[in-house]
């Protein structure tokens, strides 16, 4: 009841206002609301599934599933009620008299998916089919002014339409009824603008194509700037007694429109008819031209663009394909962070709002027609065409047009995307070659790149790197994009998908249900938890590329960098640096942070420099060096971390402060070495080298059953214990033939003990180096440890995590499943130079002194596609400490075809000599 006043209170005000107004401007009045978060209550009855057959209130807009009715369908889905459920909508609202004289249209923005519309009990105009597409109908004539008017709308959640079934109801994604975006009445005067497209390049011409409705002499344009003042000349056009007009003209020093640089005006257009301004429109339009060029790339602006895009369903868990202006200022927000600048839309248009926020943020846009593997059939598939393309030609942000997706492309509609568009902005077939564009998915990195390098095509892929899970995005992308961005022929690509599609199960207790492997595709998890993948792409997508370097006592603070950027002159971007000296256990030996800023160096796009970083002398004594760079609207790029200290360095600090004042002894009991320091008692077996008891005090601490090889034999052999001074040696014999892998234990007197083992990898080819041990994993709490973090790592997703000190609290997140916590708990951990085990007996410690040590901790619950590609890889036992770990598939790719990266790791030398031998020391304390 008080949205109803609300309504009419603002209609009073719009009516005396539209009276008054020199020109008047198109209005709006919503009878929903605009968006998830502020629905407003219609009465509802849903003919089948949850709360089916009674009257009651709904919120619009929204999707009646989420809604708690109806039933939830997944595009897959065949069951019986498909194709059943009718949902029937009743709202009243009262038009002032005021009103009466003016156009009147009711606006749909959204329907899922045949909508039947009634005013007063008259057909309001044809039954829509189409779900993504703005529909209106003029109800000039239907309502009442000055009392209350009844709309009347029946949805039907499946098209009785097949082909927009096919098009829209049979893809790969959820299924949703009902009106779920906004409506609202729109009033213009009898005389009014009614169709409008700009043709806005970067030379500064300026063409448009108006059509108007009723008496008008003359057509008014002027173009103001981002902050309303005139720019340029008004321009004025004689109408010549014709209602619809071709305007032209030139704009002189216009700022250009790109993805780096979203420059945008107002474009002001206004109906003369006798000398008085009857009808305004204002647009916002950006100055850029695109071109493709045969056989060479995509160019905006005059500069070849190499795409860093990602695909994007409209959704949110809690409602479904209803979404509002905030979330997609969100989601444009989150690509912008991992330095993206393209966006697919996938496989339908968007909201309005969200091709608004990529105009004025700055995203490349691919629009995209409904079609995924089905398509509409021609006469359908024009009308929805032109109720796409009319409300968004303006938009700067649209590059591309997609007629459909896999295969759901009809072809018949290629040439209307031509005629209707006065941009004649490029089409694409998404997964075919098209235009001169192939698009194909999910290419093999070998046979892509190979396409790159020897095919004659612009190679583009609208969907690349699968994210199923944990794979794909950030796993292979490094590969994939170095090949993509020195291949000329290569535009870049579309990442699938941005986020998982996790839809709140109000049948189910409001479960996230992601439909078993179909939904969890994203970069984000549903609720946009960031994934270890985001940080990945967020340095990979840098426009600031470092050259990898090692920071040396001899370094002098020269680093290399490549200016990725296509229209920012490095000089834009700003840079900080920081250096850090880590508590290693003891507070005496930490120092104050130092921090600086260094000049941007004048680079320009596309070119090679030097960045340099003015250190101050004692910066060698500290762990770490940070450098961020921020764009130029000073928001960061990326930080990247140079360690400084060493493994072995830490180590030695940390040993150092341990106290050696206690003796070593050790018996031989059984078949074991019983070892005594401190309050410690150890038990190594005298065969084989394992571990295989830890008791503090009264506190067993169950980590046992190491060091086993993985991969390789342990044929640890020959052990023999002796003192050496204070400490205590337990060491296997070397023999070339049986015992060619060898261990050795030091146990000191400040109670710490040593494991070194030399050791040769099983195989040629391994997925694996290195060492397990047994821990159970109800046992464990939380870990700190000192490395790359908190995100865990594959062997073809290494970069993203940063150098530091990490708490992380245990969980048993699976990547796109509940309960959705990142960063990930079980996983490997890059550059290990000591971890603190939190358990819920007695904590524990363990050093490393090698560097490139991975931490290994448990084992996610083993996942699978029908393909097989995904199949994460973990060695046997608990807790392991790795100098090789595998790389990841994706849903479409095995591992090893997603780049050098994926392959397994090359060991050479099997001669079996103890120079040749990989070594891994570690040191634990358990006191």
């Amino acid at each position: 009841m008080k949205s109803f006043i609300k309504h009419i209170a603002f209609f009073s005000f719009l009516m005396a206002f539209l009276c008054s107004a020199n020109a008047q401007q198109t209005e709006k009045i919503y009878l929903s609301g605009k968006g998830k978060d502020n629905m407003v209550k219609w009465d509802f009855y849903c003919s089948a599934g949850q709360n089916a057959g009674k009257w009651t209130k709904i919120g619009v807009p929204s999707c009646w599933e989420l809604q708690g009715f109806g039933k939830y369908n997944y595009g897959f889905d065949k069951d019986s009620v498909r194709g059943k459920e009718i949902g029937k909508y009743k709202y009243q609202f009262k038009v002032p008299a005021a009103a009466k004289g003016k156009a009147v249209n009711i606006v749909f923005e959204g329907v899922f998916t045949d909508a039947t519309v009634k005013i007063n009990g008259k057909l309001a105009g044809p039954t829509h089919q189409g779900a993504y597409y703005a529909f209106k109908y003029d109800i000039s004539k239907s309502i009442k002014y000055g009392a209350d008017n009844l709309l009347e709308v029946e949805v039907a959640k499946h098209s009785a339409n097949e082909s927009v079934n096919d098009a829209e109801r049979r893809g790969d994604f959820w299924l949703f009824g009902g009106i779920f975006r906004p409506v609202y009445l729109e009033f213009l005067p009898q005389t009014h603008i009614s169709e409008l497209a700009i043709d806005a390049k970067a030379d500064g011409s300026f063409q448009s194509n108006i059509s108007f409705s009723g008496k008008a002499d003359e057509i008014q344009l002027e173009l103001l700037d981002a902050e309303g003042k005139a720019f340029g000349k008004t321009f004025s056009q004689k109408t010549e007694g014709k209602s619809s007009i071709s305007l032209s003209t030139n704009f002189e020093d216009i700022k250009l429109w790109s993805a780096e640089c979203p420059n945008l005006y107002h474009a002001r257009f206004t109906l003369i008819y006798k000398g008085q301004k009857v009808h305004q429109i204002s647009k916002k339009i950006g100055f850029r031209t695109i071109v493709v060029k045969e056989r060479d790339g995509v160019f905006i602006n005059g500069v070849k663009i190499k795409f860093k895009g990602v695909n994007r369903h409209s959704f949110w868990p809690t409602s479904g394909r209803t979404t509002s202006k905030a979330l997609s200022i969100h989601d444009v927000e989150l690509m912008k962070d991992m330095n993206m600048n393209a966006v697919r839309m996938a496989h339908y248009p968007p909201d309005a709002h969200f091709l608004a926020i990529c105009d004025s943020l700055g995203l490349y846009v691919m629009n995209e027609l409904a079609g995924w593997h089905g398509n509409y059939d021609t006469q359908t598939g024009k009308k929805l065409l032109k109720e796409m393309m009319e409300p968004t030609i303006h938009h700067p942000s649209i590059i591309f047009w997609a007629n459909g997706n896999e295969g759901g492309h009809n072809l018949e509609l290629d040439k209307y995307f031509k005629e209707f568009d006065i941009q004649k902005r490029p089409v694409i077939h998404p997964w075919a070659a098209y235009g001169g564009i192939d698009t194909q998915h999910y290419r093999q990195y070998n046979y892509g790149i190979g396409n790159y390098m020897n095919g004659h095509n612009i190679v583009m892929p609208t969907e690349f790197l699968h994210g199923l899970y944990d794979g794909g995005h950030g796993a292979g992308l490094d590969d994939y994009w170095e090949a993509m961005w020195s291949k000329p022929s290569s535009a870049g690509g579309f990442l699938w998908v941005f986020a998982d599609e996790g839809v709140v199960r109000t049948d189910k207790n409001n479960v996230i249900d992601t439909d078993k492997d179909h939904g969890p595709d994203g970069i984000l998890g549903p609720f946009h938890q960031k994934e270890g993948s985001y940080f990945t792409i967020k340095e990979v997508w840098s426009p600031i590329k470092f050259e990898v370097r090692e920071m040396t006592a001899a370094f002098e603070g020269d680093f290399n960098i490549e200016n990725r950027y296509d229209f920012t002159n490095v000089n834009q971007c700003t840079f900080s640096w920081e250096l850090k000296k880590f508590n290693v256990l003891d507070s005496t030996l930490a120092k104050p942070v130092l921090s600086g800023n260094s000049n941007a160096p004048d680079i320009e796009p596309h070119a090679k420099g030097l960045l340099k970083v003015a250190l101050p002398e004692n910066w060698f004594s500290y762990d770490v060096l940070y450098l961020t760079a921020k764009d130029v609207n000073q928001k960061e790029i990326f930080t990247w971390s140079f360690p400084i200290s060493k493994p072995k360095q830490i180590a030695q600090e940390i040993l150092n402060q341990a106290k050696a004042d206690e003796k070593v002894s050790y018996a031989t009991i059984g078949e074991s070495y019983l070892i005594k320091v401190k309050k410690l008692q150890i038990r190594i077996n005298k065969s084989t080298g394992i571990l295989e008891s830890v008791k503090s005090g009264t506190n067993e601490i169950p980590f046992n059953n190491g060091p086993v090889l993985q991969e390789g034999a342990n044929n640890f052999k020959g052990f023999t214990a002796k003192m050496d001074a204070d400490t205590l040696v337990i060491a296997s014999v070397f023999n070339k033939k049986e015992s060619y892998n060898t261990l050795q234990w030091k146990v000191y007197p400040n109670g710490y003990i040593q494991m070194k083992v030399n050791y040769f990898p099983g195989e040629f080819y391994t997925w694996f180096a290195g060492v397990n041990f047994s821990f159970p994993e109800a046992e464990i709490k939380a870990v700190e440890y000192m490395g790359k973090g908190p995100y865990r790592v594959w062997k073809n997703r290494m970069k993203g995590p940063k150098f530091g000190v990490w708490h992380k609290d245990y969980n048993d997140t699976e990547t796109g499943e509940i309960p959705f916590v990142y960063p990930e708990f079980r996983g490997y951990h890059a550059n290990m130079y000591w971890c603190k085990f939190l358990t819920k007996g007695q904590d524990f410690k363990v050093l490393a002194e090698d560097e490139d040590t991975f931490l290994r901790l448990f084992t996610p619950a083993f996942k699978d596609d029908k393909w097989h590609n995904y199949v994460p890889i973990f060695p046997k036992g608990d807790i392991s400490f790795m100098q090789a770990i595998p790389s990841i598939g994706n849903k479409t790719q095995i591992a090893e075809s997603t780049g050098p990266m994926g392959q397994k790791n090359i060991f050479y030398d099997y001669e079996k000599n103890p120079e040749r031998a990989k070594e891994l020391t570690l040191y634990f304390d358990f006191n």
